[in-house]
C-alpha cells in the first residue's frame, strides 16, 4: 500500500520580521529628506497596523517605503490590506491597514473550488483557517501548487507541512 502524501494551503505572517520591518521603515523616515519635521508613526495592535504622518504626500510615500521593507522580509504585500486614507481634525493623516493570519472560511472555499476545477487526483478539505491536500502521488500535490501559484488571487497564500 503507497503511503498518502499531503500538504497544507494557509498563510500566516512572520510577526518578527514584519516588526523588523515597521522598524526600518521609521528608522529610514526619520532620515529622509522628503519627511524632515513630520511626524511619522507606525505601529501594530493586533491584526491591524496603524500609519500617522502630517499629509497624504507623505503617507503615500510612507506606504511605499513600507512595503518596500515588506518585500524584502519575503512578507506578501497580498497579506496587508491597506484601507483609505483618513485625515484628522488634528491635520494628521491616517492609514489602516488590516493584517492576513490564516485563511477566512470564504477564502478556503475559493480554493477548494480552484482545486477541483483542476481536475488533478487529489483530495482537500478545509481545517479550520486552512486546507489540506492529499494525494498518493506527489507529482499530483505538486501540480496543485503549481496550478495555484498561477492563479490571480487577491489574499496570501503558502503551502506549509508538506510531507
Amino acid at each position: 500500500m503507497s503511503k498518502e502524501h499531503y500538504f497544507d494551503i494557509a498563510y500566516k505572517i512572520d510577526e518578527q520580521e514584519l516588526a523588523n520591518a515597521i522598524n526600518q521603515t521609521l528608522k529610514e523616515a526619520t532620515t529622509r529628506f522628503d519627511f524632515k519635521g513630520s511626524i511619522v508613526e507606525i505601529y501594530k495592535e493586533k491584526d491591524k497596523i496603524f500609519l500617522t504622518t502630517s499629509d497624504e504626500m507623505k503617507m503615500k510615500s510612507l506606504i511605499d517605503l513600507f512595503q518596500s521593507k515588506l518585500v524584502k522580509r519575503n512578507i506578501n504585500l497580498k497579506a496587508i490590506k491597506f484601507k483609505p486614507i483618513e485625515k484628522n481634525i488634528s491635520g494628521k493623516v491616517k492609514c489602516e491597514a488590516e493584517i492576513q493570519n490564516g485563511l477566512t472560511q470564504e477564502q478556503c472555499k475559493i480554493i477548494n473550488k480552484l482545486i477541483k476545477e483542476s481536475n488533478i487526483k487529489v483530495q482537500s478539505r478545509i481545517q479550520g483557517d486552512s486546507v489540506r491536500v492529499l494525494s498518493k502521488s506527489i507529482d499530483d500535490l505538486q501540480s496543485v501548487i503549481k496550478y495555484l501559484k498561477n492563479k490571480e488571487l487577491d489574499f496570501a497564500i503558502s503551502f506549509v507541512n508538506y510531507n
